[in-house]
């Protein structure tokens, strides 16, 4: 009889402390189901952008989340109008959306931000697509960015079940639009559920599903915007390799925080051939990665309850980049290479990159009269050229220069 009520406790304490852990198998059910073919690439304002919002919403629920959102609702609801392509500064047509926010109390004096943005590329038709003919085409966006999304919803399970009332309070909000202009977040911080000058400091999760197991690297950017930030990220760091980016300002919902004078970082994997193409997909995502990354994030948050509030700081502004080319040699940067060059982490078929020649791991270093020796180097180059240009480029292979020819 001993032994059966030792046991039964044993059993007890083992499901509470496994219900404190993160999980690779609820990161994979969330990702599989909004990067499923049903939800048709999430597109911003789209009804199957809907049916994201509202699953995402019915997992607050269940984690007895405190609606954040218009009237004690999950759904923070906005209208914008919608550009019409990636380059349009006047939008279009007047589309309707909605965030998703709940809010974990703790009678805390200070709130911690989780986000990550739930919209895509839906069927290719915004003209934002990396494929060459994306039109009609599920953008399924299981790492950019179903895997942010996993993550906010496995952070709120973590810490709301953890049997631990944090020095902090949590908001944990899932944004729409991203994809088309950080519009989601942008919206929110024009009108808070929350006092923002009891926020402590925001964390954004956009594309962290595809950690390499051969590197362990990560891209943290938004160091600079708090003293405190790379002390704490150094302290708590045995598993990655961290490439930290101080600006404030980058491609992401960090960004609109940032601007409302918030500490704020951003969480991101690298860069991958699939980006913003139909083949991001479930099937490769990394999940005990980004079940490592998550772990990374709680120790981070964890460490920050020793700490004063964070102080906020300005940082320099990235280099602006000239993205408006009309041509693509297929090269995709390696975002967590920290020497000069632009490391190439992977070459699209069929496009000038890979009939020139260049494989994975190639540094290039030189195109035209340009020396490449950062990434913006590449891009402001690259936006000169037309269809029909050639240009010589150079290649460090191996520690050896190598001359290709690009045709556009």
């Amino acid at each position: 009889m001993k032994k059966i009520i030792v046991s039964s406790w044993l059993l007890i304490i083992g499901s509470l402390l496994y219900s404190q852990q993160i999980t690779t198998d609820n990161i994979k059910k969330h990702i599989q189901y909004l990067s499923s073919d049903e939800l048709k690439g999430r597109g911003t304002g789209s009804s199957e952008e809907l049916v994201a919002a509202t699953y995402i919403s019915k997992q607050f629920k269940k984690l007895k989340l405190e609606p954040k959102g218009d009237n004690n609702n999950y759904f923070f609801s906005y209208q914008f109008k919608k550009p019409q392509n990636s380059r349009d500064t006047v939008g279009g047509a007047l589309v309707s959306s909605r965030n998703v926010v709940g809010y974990l109390d703790n009678k805390a004096d200070y709130t911690v931000i989780i986000g990550g943005h739930f919209d895509h590329l839906g069927m290719g038709m915004d003209h934002n697509s990396s494929d060459e003919h994306p039109e009609g085409k599920i953008h399924n966006g299981a790492d950019d960015n179903a895997s942010g999304v996993a993550g906010v919803i496995e952070l709120a399970r973590y810490f709301s079940q953890n049997k631990k009332n944090e020095k902090f309070n949590f908001l944990f909000i899932c944004f729409s639009g991203e994809e088309l202009g950080l519009v989601g977040s942008k919206k929110f911080c024009e009108n808070p559920t929350i006092d923002f000058l009891k926020v402590n400091y925001m964390i954004n999760m956009d594309m962290i599903g595809r950690l390499s197991d051969s590197t362990n690297k990560i891209v943290v950017f938004g160091v600079g915007t708090s003293a405190d930030w790379i002390p704490v990220l150094d302290k708590t760091n045995s598993d990655f390799k961290i490439k930290k980016d101080s600006a404030g300002m980058g491609p992401s919902d960090q960004t609109s925080f940032y601007l409302k004078n918030i500490p704020a970082v951003h969480f991101f994997t690298g860069q991958h051939i699939d980006y913003h193409k139909p083949t991001d997909k479930f099937e490769k995502i990394n999940f005990n990665g980004e079940k490592k990354v998550l772990g990374y994030i709680v120790k981070v948050i964890e460490e920050t309850e020793n700490l004063p509030k964070m102080k906020f700081l300005t940082t320099r502004n990235p280099e602006p980049v000239k993205t408006a080319r009309k041509v693509s040699l297929g090269l995709m940067p390696d975002y967590t290479f920290e020497g000069k060059g632009m490391k190439i982490d992977g070459v699209t078929k069929g496009k000038p990159g890979e009939a020139a020649g260049v494989l994975q791991g190639d540094l290039l270093i030189q195109l035209g009269e340009v020396k490449i020796e950062k990434m913006s180097d590449y891009m402001k180059e690259l936006a000169k050229f037309n269809k029909g240009d050639t240009v010589e480029g150079t290649l460090l292979r191996a520690g050896k220069e190598v001359k290709v020819k690009f045709i556009f």
